[in-house]
Parts: C-alpha cells; sequence; structure tokens
C-alpha cells in the first residue's frame, strides 16, 4: 500500500507503514503497511503463522517492531509506548479465551471494568455514580446480557462470557478494539449473535477482528484483510477474497 493511497489522517484511526518483526531469523511480520478507518469494522484473514497476533502484539506494544511506525488517531506512534500508556490512549485488545471475574455477577464484573482507575483505598468506599450506573445498564442492553446481570460469571456460557468480556473493554470507552477469534468454541447461534453485536459496536469506535471462521466473517459483512507471511497478500470483500486466486493458494484452499 502506497502512502497515497491512506485517507485524511482524520479519518484514519491506525495506519502500520513498513512494520517488519524478526524472531530468530524469522520475519513475522514483513514490511506491513494497512490502514483502518475510523469508525470502521476490519475482518483479518490468513494461515497460521502470517502474522496475525504479531501484528496485534506490536499495536498494543507488547512487541517492539525493528522497522517501521504504528500510527494511532493521527500522529501517535505506538511504537514509543509502552503497553500500559497504549491501552490508556483508547486501545482495548480482547484475547481469544475470556478472561472475566468467575466469582464476580456480570454487573460487578462491567463495575470493576469502569474507566478510571481507582487506590486499593478509594476502592473499598466506592459508590457508583448514577452516570457509571446508567453507563453500565447501556453496556448490559448492549452485549445483551441485562437479563441475567445478577449472575456470577462462572455460570454463564462460554458465548456470553465472551459477551462480558467485549463489555468490559466498552467500559474503557475504547476507540480502538482489537478481538481475537471471537467465535471460537461458540454455537452457531452464539457466533452470529457475535457477529450483530460487533456490527453494533463498529461506527462508534474501530473494531479489527482476528478470525477464521468464514460463515463467521461473512455475517460480519465487512472489509477483509488478508495476511500471508508477514504482509498484506489482499483486501477486499469476502466475495473477492474467496475468488483470488493468491488467496485461494495461500489460504482457503488449504
Amino acid at each position: 500500500m502506497t502512502p497515497h493511497a491512506i485517507p485524511n489522517r482524520h479519518d484514519t484511526i491506525l495506519y502500520l507503514d513498513g512494520v517488519s518483526v524478526s524472531f530468530d531469523g524469522f520475519k513475522a511480520l514483513n514490511d506491513l503497511s494497512l490502514y483502518v478507518a475510523a469508525g470502521e469494522l476490519r475482518a483479518i484473514i490468513g494461515p497460521n503463522g502470517a502474522g496475525k497476533t504479531t501484528m496485534m502484539d506490536v499495536i498494543t506494544g507488547k512487541t517492539r517492531p525493528d522497522s517501521g511506525s504504528v500510527l494511532f488517531d493521527g500522529d501517535t506512534d505506538l511504537t514509543k509506548l509502552g503497553e500500559a500508556r497504549i491501552a490508556n490512549l483508547g486501545i482495548g485488545r480482547k484475547f481469544q479465551k475470556p478472561t472475566v471475574f468467575e466469582t464476580q455477577s456480570v454487573f460487578e464484573n462491567l463495575e470493576l471494568a469502569l474507566k478510571g482507575n481507582r487506590l486499593v483505598f478509594q476502592s473499598l468506599f466506592f459508590k457508583l455514580t448514577g452516570g457509571q450506573a446508567a453507563r453500565i445498564d447501556e453496556v448490559l442492553a448492549t452485549i445483551r446480557l441485562d437479563d441475567v446481570r445478577a449472575k456470577l460469571a462462572s455460570d454463564l456460557s462460554h458465548g456470553q462470557k465472551q459477551w462480558l468480556e467485549i463489555g468490559m473493554l466498552l467500559m474503557q470507552e475504547p476507540d480502538l478494539l482489537l478481538i481475537d477469534e471471537p467465535a471460537a468454541g461458540m454455537t452457531d447461534a452464539e457466533t452470529m449473535q457475535t457477529a450483530e453485536l460487533l456490527k453494533l459496536i463498529a461506527g462508534e469506535r474501530s473494531v479489527v477482528v482476528v478470525e477464521h471462521d468464514m460463515e463467521f466473517i461473512r455475517a460480519l459483512d465487512c472489509r477483509v484483510t488478508v495476511l500471508n507471511e508477514g504482509s498484506v497478500l489482499a483486501e477486499g470483500s469476502l466475495e473477492a477474497m474467496q475468488a483470488d486466486e493468491r488467496v485461494i493458494e495461500s489460504y482457503l484452499g488449504r
């Protein structure tokens, strides 16, 4: 992707420019360049070892690239910042396995995830404001867990735990959400509900989804980026990617 293909910086939430990462001689990312527009829902697909996880590690500060830049919301280069600073800027990441507080209720999980750090002493005497309670109610409605708000997280289905964790990220009010294989282990119905949830979330914020489930990607109905050997192989609609001979050969035909 050449620089002239990039939209106005104010319309772009994330821009990776020439990012390369090597591990013991293996090039996990190879001059990777791509951008995500503000409010966009984007799916990232590709074979194992294509660089999908490394890309997310670089964006969130877990891995430092050998070269290249990662610009967030204009001119902030994430490669110069630590993980905590990047998270505070408004980037939330959800890993494949849900990590929720099992012994707390759904409501309490969202309460614990409220944006803003609270000291331990303050937390002991913390009381929700009306605005904070309303925000939790809003997120409960978005993730469709309002009817189980008092249920312990340990009693939720796998899909519900995934939605709860997405809700916990939403409590942080991120501008960019990175979601790793959300459909893994879900029932067909949960998979479709998750696609609807992510489509609902996108618009107010940008959402990047790494996934292998093609039916889930089809339900997202969004632009698809195919990674292969650490760089962008192709981009476009899922239908276009499924008809692309390079994509078929490197990934879909396997």
